[in-house]
């Protein structure tokens, strides 16, 4: 190899993402994964929109830096004129983080067992979970295929894809289902440049943690629930240039407690 094709070559090892568009979906909270994914993206040099269902959103943009932008991203329509709002103030976007559909206090996740789960429970659990991830990159993958380049970043959870707890089936099978979605994505768009990955949490310490889930972080082996800083710098990884050869995979952040097989005392 000359040195001409050495020197011209991509810089791969790169965590900069230098006047990238970047889209961090479901960062209405300042203690959210999706708010510290922003943040973190804003650090690395991109131009960031970020988008959750109430107004909340644009006192978060403002203390990053960010654009926000209010959508029910499991409504088609809205969706697609999200996509048509962030090219008009940003450009296109070439970085894609669909965070959306994780509990909140004001939108807990539906605990109920089967027999007694109904279908409109079931359909809003797979909705905000899979549905927006769905949406939301099928409304951007045509002009990061067009540019050739392009990263997409899915939250998935431990819950589903790993283990399961009584009670969560539609959550679960919501997660397991992102982790299908990001696979055949991944396989769909190699040949033009773009990457598609997740990341499931295990316990994270946010502020719509539980008190059980906070117990359940304690029992880790690290000892401690994780952070939304933590995941989210998973998270940016696998959007950079340096996570280049990296496509298809799910990226596990739970303090190595879906290792372990038993624990001790």
């Amino acid at each position: 190899m000359d040195d001409d094709a050495t020197t011209s070559a991509p810089d791969y090892g790169t965590l900069r993402l230098d006047g990238r568009v970047a889209l961090v979906t479901g960062a209405g909270s300042a203690d959210g994964i999706g708010y510290a994914t922003a943040r973190r993206l804003v650090d690395l040099g991109a131009r960031v929109a970020i988008v959750s269902t109430t107004r909340r959103i644009h006192e978060r943009a403002s203390e990053l830096g960010a654009t926000g932008f209010v959508a029910d991203l499991t409504d088609e329509s809205e969706v697609g004129a999200l996509a048509d709002a962030i090219a008009e103030q940003l450009g296109d976007v070439e970085v894609l983080v669909n965070n959306a559909g994780l509990a909140s206090r004001t939108s807990p996740e539906v605990l109920r067992p089967v027999a007694q789960l109904t279908f409109d429970e079931w359909r809003a659990e797979i909705d905000r979970n899979l549905t927006t991830a769905f949406l939301c990159s099928r409304a951007f993958i045509g002009g990061m295929a067009e540019r050739g380049w392009g990263r997409i970043v899915n939250l998935a959870a431990t819950a589903g894809p790993i283990n399961a707890l009584p009670t969560e089936a539609a959550y679960a099978a919501a997660k397991a289902g992102v982790v299908g979605l990001t696979r055949a994505l991944a396989m769909e768009m190699v040949a033009d440049g773009v990457t598609v990955n997740a990341v499931a949490p295990g316990t994270i310490y946010t502020a719509a943690s539980t008190v059980a889930e906070l117990k359940q972080g304690l029992g880790t082996p690290i000892g401690r629930p994780g952070t939304p800083d933590e995941v989210a710098a998973a998270i940016t990884f696998l959007c950079s240039p340096a996570a280049s050869y990296i496509t298809g995979q799910m990226l596990v952040v739970d303090g190595g407690n879906s290792v372990r097989e038993a624990q001790f005392r």
